[in-house]
This record gives C-alpha cells, structure tokens and sequence, in this order.
C-alpha cells in the first residue's frame, strides 16, 4: 500500500460543476487503473466509506463532514482514436467535450453533440448521457469496469447491458466504470464536422447559462413532454430561494448565483417537482446524483 498518497479535509466544491461541496476526510485522484485499485484496498482494509466522483457535473454534495475517501477519476484521461476505423478508447476521466473536438479534427463523424455535455465518459456511460434523441449509448461498443466486491477487471459489450433514457445497468449494481470503446463513422470531412461541432456548441451556449454554476439538465423529460416547458408553464422561470436560481436562460437549469448552499439547491428542487405535480399531474424525477442526502 505504499502508493497511497491521501489528502486530508478537501472541500469538494472545487471538484463540481455547481461549486458546492462539503468536506471530505480523505481526497484521492487516482493517475491510472491500478492506483484506483489501490485507493479501494485501502478503504477495504480500513472499512471507510467511499464515493467516487467524476467530473462533478450532474452532482448535489451536501455541505457537511464526509467521512471516508472521495475518489476523483477525472485524471484518468487515456485517450486512442483509430482515424481509419472510427474506432475510439475512452478512459472514464475523459471529458465529452475533449472526445467531440478530436475526432472531429480526425475527420470522425457521429460526436458532434458531445461538444456541449460538461461530464466525463464514466459519467455519461453511468447515466447513458444524451443531447436530444441521441444518447451516448449509440455508438457504444463495450464497457470496461471494476467489480467492486471482488476488484476484479471485467469487460462486457454493450448487449450484455441495459441502456434506457438516462438509465444504464451501471445504476443498479456495483460495478466502477473504468473506460469503454466506442464506434464512430470514419473517413469524413474534417471541416463539415467541425463546423457542425462548433454549431452545436454555439446553440448550447445562446440557449443555457454554461457560464454560470449549474448541474445541466436537472430532470430527465417526462414522456412526450419538456421539464424545462412544464417548470415554466407553471411561473418558476427565475425564481429563487436564496443563492439558487431557476434559470431565465433555460427552465431546467438551476445555477449557483455565487453563494448557494446545497439545502437552497435542495429545497428549490423540491418546490419545483411540487408545483409542477401540483398544477400539471407530473412527478419529475431528477438527473441530479445526490451524495450524502
């Protein structure tokens, strides 16, 4: 266990995209597969709670004292890409955006919509991560993950699993994704997929506060309908409680107005799936993943 390097009482805010994050008593960013693995005995043998996170988008930390190790992945960011087949191998810290602007530049076609999503592989595999009628499950091939019980490395295609709207297998089980491989169309025009990249990047930002604090998206679309229309048809565009907003820009956006704690973002969460059950008979479930609640 000599490779355990540990920091002590982190303030995880730094490491999510809302910026708000308790504390953590031990801090661990693994560089490679087998320092994660060590990081996991380690907990094992001292029989800590653990969490790991990724990128921190999508991602509700309370403000309070976490005990155990927080495990960030989101240094581990190996990256292959086959121009000739389209075939691409993802690290789980490798974020969306960085995927979206190399194979682009490599002249795949298929990852253009991945520009505007702020998470990482890992992450977006886990909730099967989409923009619109596309979800990152798509152009999966297979998963490669670590069994938690066993630390056991396993790999399984992407038939062997369970892939709905914001669902994948990985939400009931108790598995880490480590990476997966993904199949793209090769062998395209590198400025027709540019511009298209840069297209939905530009639309992404005109029509949500990406400059600002926020999760993304903080409910899944009921069926047949928008989250972001139903919070606004029923008058909470731009209301508050406290540092918490709901977004002008885009109804199914809270953002972080600079002093937010986790229970404003918390109980706005609450008032809107109230109010919108309340006036429009629909129950909103969130995107959101929620540590220590």
């Amino acid at each position: 266990m000599e490779n355990i390097k540990l920091k002590n009482n982190i303030n995880l805010l730094k490491y999510t995209t809302i910026k708000i994050g308790g504390c953590t008593e031990f801090f661990a960013e693994p560089k490679n597969i087998s320092e994660l693995i060590e990081y996991l005995k380690w907990v094992k043998l001292n029989n800590l709670k653990y969490r790991i996170i990724g990128a921190g988008s999508n991602l509700l930390i309370k403000n309070t004292f976490h005990q155990g190790l927080t495990i960030c992945t989101r240094k581990l960011k190996k990256l292959k890409i086959n121009k000739l087949s389209g075939l691409v191998e993802a690290e789980c810290g490798v974020m969306l955006p960085v995927i979206a602007n190399l194979i682009a530049q490599n002249g795949i076609e298929g990852g253009e919509w991945l520009i505007g999503i702020p998470g990482t592989i890992g992450g977006a595999v886990f909730m099967n991560a989409g923009s619109g009628n596309i979800w990152i499950s798509k152009n999966l091939l297979s998963v490669q993950f670590l069994d938690l019980k066993t630390l056991s490395i396993y790999e399984l295609k992407k038939e062997n699993l369970i892939f709905k709207y914001r669902f994948s297998s990985f939400q009931a089980n108790e598995f880490v994704i480590l990476g997966a491989k993904f199949m793209f169309r090769p062998n395209k025009s590198i400025k027709k997929i540019t511009y298209e990249t840069k297209r939905n990047l530009k639309k992404k930002t005109s029509s949500q506060p990406y400059h600002l604090p926020s999760f993304g998206s903080v409910f899944k679309n009921p069926s047949n309908n928008y989250a972001g229309k139903l919070i606004e048809e029923v008058g909470l565009k731009g209301f508050t409680i406290g540092g918490a907003a709901v977004s002008k820009m885009h109804s199914n956006f809270i953002i972080n107005n600079g002093d937010a704690t986790s229970e404003e973002i918390y109980q706005l969460i609450t008032v809107i799936q109230q109010k919108v059950l309340q006036k429009k008979g629909i129950f909103l479930h969130p995107e959101v993943r929620m540590i220590g609640y």
